[in-house]
């Protein structure tokens, strides 16, 4: 059964809010913004987005500039914890700044775990994405927890110390990418002094890594934006870069800040989210 054990109860919440809400996890209190559909109702499953924060963001500000809850998924936008530098600033395993000790995979299996219990989602269609260094946290989750996951979508990813032969899946990730050229925090070209692949690289590796055609197909999707596909891939995935020439480190179609430089209005990052991720459930267990 694809159906969560939540079909058979009630939310504690009202459809079409968002609340913040706590559980315990690692040893410690952590919480995350959960909201409802307008018409969400138990009585049918629901898909499930978790969509993680960059640093020093929340939840909550994520929520804001990625129009992700206007779509007709449950989504939940978990908090991190404070890591190291300056100014309290919430982050996610897999950066250097992360706080020391944490387990972030093992918290987002008991987020899941909690929110199958107590929401009708359906649990073949469980999707991953996130901003910068959350973004980055992704490609981790999709590397550890692809049982989990039916595909991701990082936006302005932080990918630090994804190279190389690092990653070895469960099975094939679907996944969609976002970035802009002149991104001048997490560098389109990549950072060799901060661990930091170039972000074509990072991509080509998920087509080879999913067994993917070699060469991508690429699509204008406008002036400023190309889409590369790669297709062919093993257990029907597919990988897809989206380059905004000239954006910045930003949500493509946001409309309130979401990160420094240009934010492209071409296109809406959450839509084609959305279009890519509804193609893809995990298989049936």
């Amino acid at each position: 059964m694809s159906d969560a054990a939540g079909c058979r109860s009630s939310p504690d919440q009202k459809p079409g809010t968002s609340v913040l809400h706590t559980i315990h996890s690692g040893g410690r209190d952590r919480t995350y913004q959960l909201h409802l559909p307008k018409d969400y109702s138990a009585k049918s499953s629901w898909p499930l987005i978790i969509a993680f924060h960059g640093r020093g963001n929340t939840g909550a500000g994520t929520e804001e500039f990625s129009k992700l809850s206007t779509l007709p998924a449950v989504v939940a936008y978990p908090n991190g914890v404070v890591g190291t530098g300056g100014g309290d600033r919430q982050a996610w395993e897999g950066a250097p700044y992360a706080a020391a000790g944490v387990d972030d995979v093992a918290f987002t299996g008991d987020l899941l775990d909690s929110l199958e219990k107590t929401l009708c989602v359906d649990k073949q269609r469980v999707y991953a994405t996130g901003k910068s260094n959350g973004s980055g946290f992704t490609g981790i989750l999709a590397c550890r927890m692809a049982d989990r996951f039916a595909a991701i979508a990082p936006v302005a990813g932080a990918f630090y110390g994804q190279t190389g032969n690092y990653c070895h899946p469960s099975r094939p990730v679907p996944v969609i990418e976002f970035h802009g050229t002149a991104d001048a925090t997490i560098p389109y070209g990549g950072d060799a002094d901060r661990d930091l692949p170039a972000i074509t690289d990072w991509v080509a590796a998920w087509a080879k890594r999913d067994g993917c055609n070699a060469k991508p197909v690429e699509k204008s999707l406008g002036a400023d934006v190309t889409e590369s596909r790669w297709t062919g891939c093993k257990g029907g995935a597919e990988v897809r870069h989206v380059a905004v020439k000239g954006g910045g480190h930003t949500w493509p179609g946001a409309d309130v800040h979401s990160g420094g430089g240009v934010t492209t209005q071409t296109i809406e990052a959450h839509e084609l989210i959305w279009q890519f991720f509804s193609r893809f459930r995990l298989p049936a267990s």
